[in-house]
């Protein structure tokens, strides 16, 4: 079973998520793990793709979305919509807001709560579903 952390942060938006998933990855990425953020669609692929290159100033998180050609030396972070990643990964970001059927896959998954009421909601049925497959569960209030 996976360790899942749950982040909820003080911001509103799925920026506000997704910045806060860059911040994450970039810092798995420095402790040498592999990282695959989970999107729930194409639109959102892109948006991180693009965002990966720019949240700070000075950040360099290499990725490679999953549906395109694979590199010869895959990338440490990957993002998708519809596939995980052929190789093993240390972490899950999950930024879909449907529980990830593909979570047993890895160590340990990150869900990003933002500060919304609905945002909660999802996320606290996300939260009784992890905990009735038997994951270890985390909250951090950021």
């Amino acid at each position: 079973m996976s360790r899942v952390d749950f982040y909820v942060i003080d911001a509103v938006g799925h920026e506000s998520r997704q910045r806060f998933a860059c911040r994450l990855a970039e810092k798995a990425y420095r402790l040498n793990h592999t990282v695959h953020i989970h999107v729930a669609d194409q639109d959102s692929v892109r948006q991180l793709d693009a965002l990966l290159w720019t949240f700070r100033d000075g950040s360099f998180v290499p990725h490679e979305i999953l549906d395109a050609p694979a590199a010869e030396v895959p990338a440490p972070v990957t993002i998708g919509c519809d596939h995980i990643p052929s190789r093993q990964c240390d972490l899950l970001i999950n930024l879909s807001d449907e529980f990830p059927d593909m979570a047993d896959a890895f160590p340990r998954v990150a869900e990003i709560v933002t500060a919304e009421e609905d945002a909660r909601a999802r996320s606290r049925q996300r939260f009784v579903d992890y905990r009735e497959q038997g994951h270890t569960l985390d909250t951090h209030k950021l």
